[in-house]
This record gives structure tokens, sequence and C-alpha cells, in this order.
């Protein structure tokens, strides 16, 4: 078919639906290779056209200057023209054309882009290419997986700045680009503002995340002299990377430390993951200041993986993991030099389950208890539960040879010192049996056992059989006989695992559940151990529980028949009706005519009706007390309760009486409310409690008011009636008002303090008042204290005031600060003396400067200072002394410079991307410093 004819086809098929010309041209790109598919996205017209036995698919944006867009896999290709060619697979973009890869997160732009798609390979010219932060131009770029050339390149890590021209830049003949991890640049010069200033016959600039970044940390200081700290990330192929840590420390001996820091995933068979931290540094200087020859080491290496094994359920899983560190730790520390290793596997097949540990320390001898033992090694095996019927079998072994701390129980044990090696056999097994021997019976029995047999002859065993048979009668009514044997003996030489104690028991016993009558359950509980003598056994408990209405009652007593004594009793008695506010609707009937088979029924009103037991329904009585034979008889309670229409409105009052004294305790009342005589539900809420200890004569109440949910009145008081002359404090009492809290904008003002019941007035009273206002980008917080006359107080002044401040003007101006004034007094009225002393910590402002919507430098002034009153003149003048600070941020690099003018010191530093500050010098009252200067050459050394 000629190539005009199949180029109206295609057009035709563009006008009828762009759909079906996109699957057309989507069978005619995915033809040859499955690797990697073309699919069109947006298209005016498409071609197809034969061209020396190649077949050729020209697809257009239209004369208008329409895009075509395609997507390669997930890649995106936007140009005006695009020629497919499908015999080779390769995909050409005519003019200015842009590619997108998903995987590396690039955009390259340029002319006559051409792509590879079975080698995945892109060549072009003139081409610029943007990398997250870094922007690359090149006038022959060649792309193939995994790496990207380019030849007279250009690239700034400023693009993302959008400043023309670029603060800093690079120019080369030859650039390689590893995507995600670096960018190395062979001969290059340094441009500044697009100025040559530098040739360099190698660049190289970390692409990686953050973390990845090279670090590089330089500083002086005693007594380690010049100190030089290097992070420098590196790959080696795509499933490994890691950091070589490099350290050098001026004075110490020797001066110079190595390490790295790695992780690979699947790097073998059978390996998921390694993690390897090392670190081998030199000594710090000794807390007296001598050198320490020699290096601290810091090992952390992991491996995880799994190993396939045919009969297995699932994979081996196993893990070993080295850990030491010296780093930081004194020379007398029991950690030092010491290595743990530390390697698990576990294994499960169809009957059972296996796991190897292996936990042991190499380095000194431990000179203090392992309470954390060392397996060294140990095996678990662990066979699935057996099962037949209600019968079951539920084994476990273990198997090791473990260093652990001794049982101080143990002489044998303690006399090889604090800590005991010597290996170990543990048997574990529970079996249990169930039935029903006859008719609403139920029997169970169970034997568990852990026995451990150790190396130097000693075992322990912990066996526990139990048997109980219970029958249940009249549905509600049970009978439980049960039946235990206990033995715990032995002496473990390892104290993790030492039993708590020797125990021989048999206790048997009878337990039964009834109900006599509706409504009511009693119960017994009888026991008693064949080892125990008479005077020792435990007592029989009864139990009595009542909830008929309007009746709630749970009595308890336990008395021991051997030695005829009560050993305790209590009781809760309730009289309410729980239902009391629940009633029955009958509904209105209309009267209706008579019929020839029924007489007229005439009309009957709706009427509501309230059942209750109880003779008065909103009135609750409870009681408590009891006994017991070790405290004597508690207190006797009794409170009554009347609630309202709604349970949330109540009254109650209550009163405790100690039997043993006896003497009433103390008396207490409560209540609660909503009124609900407005439009709003529930306008006014109100609650309140008053309670009169009697025995230490003192008042305890609150009482509190809210109004809408929105203001908020309450009061406080403990009071104490004290003897005539009794110069103690015998009470304080409040008074609040304000919003409630949670509000963005609330205020409280409290007055009250401590209160003399006997001259009936405030000793030292305060007024306390609290403002805060919140809005987005500003809060604001005041409070202030004020002392008021009273009984020990004659004068009327500000004690304490905060203001906490918040304020941001748009995007170019901030305030904020904190100050702080308080005033003491020194000396006898009215001979005192006053100290005032206000705090400003700190007072914040920040302006930012610079066009366009992100501000190119900051200028920072911070005030933190005290000043002190006393008896109106002033202490210790000095002038204000902030801290002024100026930040140029260039996005690719930032210059801080600080004035401190409390401490008279000028500061410069510089940061760059991927590294910390560079500090250029420190100016104070010490001299210059030039912390990149090493030895003698920084002043600040001589």
């Amino acid at each position: 078919m000629p190539s005009k004819t199949i180029g109206r086809l295609f057009r035709r098929t563009l006008k009828r639906g762009p759909l079906l010309a996109g699957a057309l041209a989507a069978m005619l790109a995915v033809g040859e290779a499955a690797a990697r598919t073309v699919r069109i996205v947006q298209a005016q017209s498409l071609e197809l056209r034969r061209i020396d036995e190649q077949e050729i698919v020209i697809i257009s944006g239209g004369p208008d200057g329409g895009l075509v867009e395609l997507r390669v896999d997930d890649d995106v290709v936007r140009a005006t023209r695009v020629e497919y060619n499908r015999t080779r697979r390769t995909l050409t973009l005519v003019g200015q054309a842009t590619y997108r890869t998903a995987r590396d997160g690039q955009d390259l732009r340029g002319e006559n882009l051409v792509v590879d798609l079975g080698s995945e390979e892109l060549t072009g010219e003139d081409v610029l290419i943007s990398d997250g932060d870094i922007e690359i131009r090149g006038q022959q770029v060649e792309r193939i997986p995994g790496q990207l050339r380019a030849n007279g390149g250009y690239f700034t890590p400023c693009a993302k700045c959008g400043r023309t021209p670029n603060d800093y830049a690079f120019r080369a003949e030859r650039l390689i680009v590893y995507p995600g991890d670096r960018l190395i640049a062979y001969r290059a010069q340094f441009l500044i503002v697009d100025v040559p200033v530098l040739y360099l016959p190698i660049v190289v600039l970390p692409l990686n995340e953050p973390e990845r970044q090279p670090r590089f940390s330089v500083g002086t200081g005693d007594p380690d002299g010049l100190t030089v700290l290097a992070d420098l990330p590196f790959s080696i192929g795509t499933n490994t990377l890691g950091t070589t840590l490099l350290r050098y420390y001026e004075n110490r001996e020797p001066s110079i430390g190595l390490g790295v820091d790695l992780r690979s995933t699947a790097p073998l068979p059978y390996v998921d993951r390694v993690d390897l931290y090392a670190l081998a540094n030199p000594k710090p200087f000794a807390a007296d200041g001598a050198r320490q020859p020699g290096y601290d080491i810091d090992l952390d290496f992991s491996v995880r993986g799994r190993v396939p094994l045919s009969l297995a359920v699932r994979d081996l899983d196993y893990s070993l993991n080295v850990r030491r560190r010296d780093i930081g730790r004194s020379e007398t520390d029991p950690e030092r030099d010491v290595t743990t290793v530390d390697f698990r596997a576990a294994v499960e097949y169809p009957l059972f389950s296996a796991q190897l540990t292996y936990l042991d320390r190499f380095g000194p001898e431990p000179k203090t208890a392992l309470f954390t033992p060392l397996r060294e090694p140990e095996l678990v095996i662990d066979p699935k539960p057996y099962s037949q019927g209600t019968f079951t079998v539920d084994t476990r072994l273990t198997a090791g040879r473990y260093t652990a701390a001794s049982n101080p129980l143990s002489r044998s044990a303690t006399a090889q010192g604090v800590n005991i090696t010597t290996t170990r056999l543990e048997e574990q097994h529970a079996v249990t049996y169930s039935a029903q021997p006859w008719t609403n019976a139920d029997f169970s029995v169970s034997n568990t056992f852990t026995g451990r047999y150790y190396g130097t002859g000693a075992r322990t065993v912990n066996l526990d059989i139990s048997g109980r048979l219970t029958q249940r009668f009249n549905e509600t009514n049970t009978l439980t006989a049960r039946a235990s044997y206990i033995r715990v003996e032995g002496t473990s030489p390892f104290a993790f695992d030492a039993l708590p104690g020797q125990r021989l028991s048999a206790p048997i016993g009878l337990d039964l559940y009834t109900v006599p009558v509706k409504d009511t359950t009693f119960t017994v509980g009888y026991s008693r151990d064949l080892f125990l003598p008479e005077d020792q056994q435990p007592a029989t408990a009864f139990g009595v529980t009542v909830n008929r209405k309007p009746v709630n009652l749970n009595f308890g007593l336990r008395h021991n028949f051997s030695t005829g004594e009560l050993e305790s009793t209590s009781f809760n008695l309730t009289l309410s009706d729980p239902t009391a506010d629940q009633v029955t609707v009958v509904p209105a009937r209309p009267a209706q005519p008579a019929t020839e088979t029924q007489a007229a029924v005439p009309a009957r009103p709706a009427t509501v009706t309230r059942s209750s037991l109880w003779p008065v329904p909103n009135l609750t009585l409870t009681a408590t007390g009891g006994y017991n034979r070790a405290t004597g008889y508690q207190p006797f309670t009794v409170k009554a309760t009347i609630t309202g229409d709604i349970r949330s409105n109540y009254f109650s009052v209550s009163a405790s009486h100690d039997l043993q004294t006896p003497r009433l305790r103390s008396l207490s009342a409560e209540f609660a409310g909503a009124t609900r005589t407005d439009t709003v539900i529930n306008p006014v809420s109100f609650s309140g409690s008053e309670t009169w200890n009697l025995i230490d004569n003192r008042f305890s109440g609150r009482y509190s008011a809210t109004w809408r949910g929105e203001y908020a009145a309450s009061h406080t008081h403990e009071l104490g009636v004290q003897a005539p002359g009794d110069e103690r404090a015998n009470g304080t009492a409040f008074f609040s008002v304000g919003t409630a809290a949670g509000r963005a904008t609330n205020w409280q003002l409290t007055y009250g303090g401590p209160f003399d019941v006997e001259r009936w007035g405030y000793t030292r009273p305060t007024l306390t008042g609290s403002v805060r206002a919140t809005r987005p980008g500003q809060s604001l917080a005041l409070s202030a204290t004020v002392n008021t006359p009273g009984l020990e107080q004659p004068r009327t002044e500000v004690a304490r005031a905060d203001l906490n401040a918040d304020w941001q003007f748009g995007t170019r101006f901030a305030l904020s600060g904190r100050a702080a004034y308080s005033r003491t007094r020194t000396g006898t009225f009215p001979d005192d003396v006053a100290t005032d002393t206000l705090i400003v910590d700190p007072l914040r402002v920040g302006i930012a400067l610079g066009d366009g919507p992100r501000p190119g430098a900051y200028v920072t002034a911070a005030l933190r200072q005290t000043f002190t009153w006393r008896d109106g003149e002033r202490l210790n003048p000095a002038p204000l002394a902030p801290v002024i600070g100026l930040t140029i941020d260039r996005c690719c690099w930032a210059l801080q410079a600080e004035i401190d003018l409390s401490l008279r010191r000028y500061r410069l530093g510089v940061s760059l991307p991927g590294s910390s500050s560079y500090p250029l010098f420190d100016y104070g009252v010490g001299g210059l410093n030039i912390p990149l200067l090493p030895g003698t050459l920084n002043p600040g050394n001589r």
C-alpha cells in the first residue's frame, strides 16, 4: 500500500476517534520487542513510510504547533514531531523535545534526541538536564542505563534558585552522571557569576540523599588541637552503599582514625542484608590530661538471610550480630574491649520446630554479674502438640551451655564467683484431658511439668497436677470439687531461672454456686491443704448477692473453721430503682360508634404511667462497711442521693462513722444540675461539694457554674477550725471567674490565698489575671499577680507579670519574645526594701529581605538580659546587649554572620550543600580565631 494512502488512513482514524488511533499506534509500537512499550497519548496525525526496507511511523502534532506526547513504559516524551523506526526500534524526536525518565527523575530537553528502545540509550545535541537540585547542559549527550555522559558540559547546584546568572557553576570538557549517586567532571573551570576563577582537573559532586551526602567538619580546641572529621560516601554496584569515615586529631597518638559504614542488599545467595559499621578512633586524652596511645574500636556487624530447605514448612531464617562499643567509654568501664556475638537460626518442619542460639562475649572476663545469660550455644526442639479427641500433649526440650549470674541461694554456685558456667537440660510438658462422665457433669485434669537438670548435678522440679469435677443441677446451680498436687523443689545454680522457693502443697476444695430464690445467689468456697497444719489452713469464703429491685446487696464473709476466727467481712447495700425514669405510654383511642354486634366504645385519652417497686423512685440509699481481723472494723458509710428528672441533676449527703473509736468521721454533701428554661439546651450548669472532716475539724469544698459552655465561675476552699491562739496555717480559699478552657481566646481572674478562720480574713491574698489569644500566625499570653491588702500584707503591689508574644506580620517580619517581672521584699514593714527583677529571655525580631516569593537574606536580633532594681536603684547597670545575625540564603550556599554585643564576639561562617557550617573566623575578647587554619597558622592557637 502506498505511504500516502496509509497516511490518509491514519488521519481519518484520528479524526474518527483518538482512542482508536492510540490503540492502533500501540499495536505498531509493541510488535517486535516486549522489553519496552510505546503508547501514544496525544497526536494529530500518523503516517507510515517504507524507506530502504525500514518501516518508519511519523507522528506529528499538526501544523498549528501542537505537541506529540508518548509514554515509553513510564517515561514521558513530548515533541512537535516523532519518527518511530519500527525496524531499528528507535525514536527520533525532531526539533525541541523533552524526555523525562521515571526511574531517575531526570528532565532532558534538547534538539533531535534519539532514543534506542532496545538498549535504552539516548543521544542528543544541546541538551538541558534537570536532576533534582542540579542543572546540566551539554553540547552532545549520551544516556545509557545507569549513566549519562555529556561533552562540553555546564552544571550548577544553583538551579533551584532561579536566579541569573548562577552564583557558582562549573564548565567541563566531559561529564559523567550516575543518577542518584554522583557527578564527575573532567578538566573543569570553576565559575563565580559565570566568570572563570579556578581550573580543576576533576570535580566530584554527590547526588545522594541528605544522609548520604559527604560531611566535612574542621575545628580546633584543647586538648585535641586541629580536628578534621570527614564522611565520604561510595557505592559498589547497585546493591551496596557505604561511607568512608576519616578522623584526624592533631594531638592524639596516633592522629588518624579510619572506619566504614556500609549496607548491602542481597550481595550473595541466601543473604538478604548485610550492615557494617566499623571505626577505629584514636583514644582521647584521659581526665587528668594524659595522652592515651592506641585506638578505641566501634564495631556493629549484622547479617540476615534465609536458606531454603526441601522438607521445611518455611525457609530457615538466620541472623548474626557482632557488636563492640569502646568510643565514649572510660577505661574502667566493664563493657570496654568486649565484643558480643549473637547468632540465631530457626526452622520449622511439619512435626516440629527448632531454634539454635549462640550468644557469647569475647574480651576480659566479666567482673560483675551477667543477668542476661550467655548461650554457648542453646538448642530448642519444640514438637507440634499431639491431640486425640480431648487429650492433648505439648512438649518442649531445651539444651545448652550457659554462663550467667550465680544464684545466691546456691552455695556451690557462689563459691565459683559472681558468674557460673555449666550445661543445662530443660524438659517441659503439658498434658490435658477433659470429658463429660455423665449428664450435666464436666471433668478435666491437667499435668504441667518443668524439669531442669544441670551439669553441676543440681536439678529443679516444678510439677502441678490438677483435677476438677463440676456438676450442674437445676440449670443455675453448680457444685465443683477440685484437687491439686503442687511440688516445687531444687536449687538452680543460675539466678535467671531460680525458683521462687520450695513448695509442697495438695489443696482440695469444694465450690458451691446456687440460686436459692430468684435474683439471689449464694456461694461457698472451702479449701484445705493436706500438707499444712491445722492452724495454717485457709478460711472458708461465703458470699451472698441480691439483685432484686429496689435492693442490690453484696455481702462477703471469710471464716476459718480451723482456728474458729472470723477473718473478714464486707457488705455494700443499695436501695434504688435504676429504671425509675422509664415510663409506659398508652396512646389515645378515638370513640367508635355502635354496630349491630358491638356497643359504642367511648374515646380514651393518652396516658403515661411510671411503675416502680421503690416508693421514692428518685431516692437512692447506699450503705457500706466491713471488718478485717488485722485492721479491725472499717468505717461505716451511709449515703442518700436524690436525682432529678434527668440523671445529671442530683443532690446527695453522706456520713462516715468509725465503729472502733467510736466517733463520727465525716459529713459530706454533693450536688450537680443544669437549667432547662432557655431556648438553648442547658444554658447554665452548676456543681458543688462540701466535706466536713470531724477528725481534723476541717472543711473542704468546691463549687462551679458554667454559662452556655463559654463562661465559668468557681470557688474552692479548705479551712481548718482550730483552737484560739493556734498560729498554724489553717486554710486557703479562692474565687475564680473566666472563660471555659480550650478556647482560642480565654481569660481568667482569680482572687484568694491563705485564710485565717479565727481572725476571719485573708492573711496574704493575691489577685491573679491571665489573658491568652491565639490566631493563625499570632499568639499573645499575659498574666499578672497583684498582692492585695490582708491581715499580714499591708500593701497593694504587682508581685509578678509575664508576657509571651509571637507575631507574624506577613512573610517578611516576625516579632516574638518573653518578658517576666517579679518583686520581692526583705525586711520588716514599713522599713522593708523592694527588689524588682525584669528578665527578657528572649526578645526576637526577624526581617526577611529580597524580592520575589523567596527572601534572599534574613536579619535577626535577639535580646537576653536581666535588669535588677533595689529600692528603685538599678544594680549593675549595663547597656542593651542584643545578638544580631545576618543570613544570606542563596539556595546552594548560605552565609551566616553574628554579632554578640554582650560577649563582644563577632563570628562568620558559610554553609554548602551536603555539609555543615564552616566557621570562617571568630573574633572576641580572646583575639582572632580562624578554625580552618591548622596549627600555628591560626592566630587563635598562639
